[in-house]
C-alpha cells in the first residue's frame, strides 16, 4: 500500500510539473525569431571582373528603368520600401517559364491585397517580348494591374542588371528559343534594395518556402 500511494505521489508532481515546464519552454524559446539572411553583406565576389562592385560593402540591387506591359515606366525607384520578388525570363521560352510563371501567379495570389508586395518578371529577349506581347502573356497569366509588371528593356542593360545586379546567370540566345540560358530561380528583395534569397521557380515546395519567407519579412520578423 505505501509503494501505491508513493507511486500516486510521484505521478501528482509530475502532473504539477507539466505546466511549469511548458512556462518555461515558452520563455526560453517563444520569443525566438526566423532570421532571413541578408545575402552579400561584405560584397559580391567577381572573378572575372565582369561587374563593378564597391570592395567589401552591402551589395544593394542597382539603379535601372524599364518599361512595363502597360508602357509605363518602372524601376529601381519603385522598389524602395516594397518587398519585391524578381524573376527573368521570355515569353517565347519552351522549357521552364511557363512553370516558373504558374508558380509566380500562386505567389501573386499569396499576396494579392498586400500592396507592400511586387513581382518584377524580365524578359530576356526584349526585341521580341514588346510591351505589347508582355501584356498578352500578362493576360494569359491573370497578372494584377499594379501588382505584377512585366518588364522589357535594353537588351545589354538587361543582361548587365541579371549578372551583376541580381547575381544570376544569363546568356542571350540570339533570337534562338533553345539557345537563351537563364536561371530558373526567383529573387526575394527586401524594402531597402537587400537581396534576401533565392528559390527555385520550378519546384512547389520552394516557392512555398519563398511565400512563408515574404510573410515573414512583410511583418517585420525577419
Amino acid at each position: 500500500m505505501k509503494g501505491i500511494r508513493l507511486l500516486q505521489g510521484m505521478v501528482l508532481v509530475c502532473i504539477l510539473m507539466i505546466p511549469i515546464l511548458i512556462i518555461l519552454f515558452l520563455r526560453n524559446f517563444g520569443t525566438n525569431e526566423y532570421e532571413i539572411p541578408v545575402l552579400y553583406e561584405t560584397g559580391v565576389e567577381d572573378p572575372f571582373g565582369d561587374c563593378q562592385y564597391p570592395d567589401s560593402a552591402q551589395h544593394f540591387i542597382p539603379e535601372f528603368t524599364f518599361v512595363s506591359q502597360d508602357s509605363s515606366r518602372i524601376g529601381r525607384e519603385d522598389m524602395e520600401g516594397k518587398i519585391t520578388i524578381v524573376d527573368f525570363f521570355f515569353t517565347s521560352c519552351p522549357s521552364i517559364c511557363p512553370i516558373m510563371s504558374n508558380e509566380m501567379n500562386r505567389v501573386q495570389d499569396a499576396f494579392r491585397e498586400r500592396e507592400e508586395v511586387q513581382i518584377f518578371s524580365i524578359s530576356i529577349d526584349p526585341e521580341y517580348d514588346s510591351p505589347e506581347v508582355l501584356a498578352a502573356y500578362a493576360d494569359r497569366h491573370e497578372a494584377k494591374k499594379g501588382k505584377w509588371f512585366f518588364l522589357n528593356g535594353p537588351k545589354d542593360e538587361v543582361y548587365d542588371l541579371a549578372r551583376c545586379g541580381f547575381i544570376l546567370p544569363t546568356l542571350d540566345g540570339k533570337g534562338i528559343p533553345e539557345d537563351f540560358v537563364h536561371s530558373d530561380k526567383f529573387a526575394l528583395i527586401d524594402e531597402k534594395g537587400r537581396i534576401r534569397g533565392y528559390y527555385s521557380g520550378t519546384n512547389r515546395e520552394d516557392v512555398d518556402l519563398l511565400i512563408l519567407e515574404t510573410k515573414i519579412l512583410l511583418y517585420g520578423k525577419g
